[in-house]
């Protein structure tokens, strides 16, 4: 059972594929990088994966670890921190009192008009910071 099939029928089956080949569409580029016109979604994402494979450490700069202060500065920063803490609650039930530390003096009072008024002093350079919290 030999069929022929007519040369037209052919010829005509090969332009219905590739006249389906021909719809595709255009590749269109779109950047990933913010910088370059990508979503800035993307932003953080690279960052963090830069950052993750940057194994190259500055020379010059000061260690952040806490391993490089001893036993008793860390005792001493957290003792200092606790202290401040307690003064600054104490604040807010609007008590006044003082903390010195090696590297600041606290001062928090009461003024005339029954704001609280805290005072930093850095005792390094003798410059202040006030600031003053009303009641409303």
């Amino acid at each position: 059972m030999n069929r022929h099939i007519p040369k037209n029928l052919g010829a005509l089956a090969g332009a219905l594929l590739l006249s389906a080949g021909a719809s595709a569409t255009e590749l269109v580029y779109t950047p990933i990088n913010p910088s370059f016109g990508g979503s800035p979604l993307n932003g953080s994402w690279l960052l963090g994966n830069a950052q993750a494979q940057n194994d190259h450490k500055d020379p010059d700069a000061p260690s952040r670890s806490a391993s490089s202060l001893s036993a008793l500065d860390r005792f001493t920063s957290q003792l200092e921190s606790r202290l401040l803490s307690d003064l600054l609650v104490n604040v807010g039930n609007g008590e006044t009192g003082s903390l010195t530390t090696d590297d600041f003096i606290v001062d928090v009072t009461e003024n005339d008009l029954g704001d609280l008024v805290i005072v930093i002093t850095d005792r390094a350079t003798g410059e202040t910071s006030e600031v003053v919290v009303g009641q409303n």
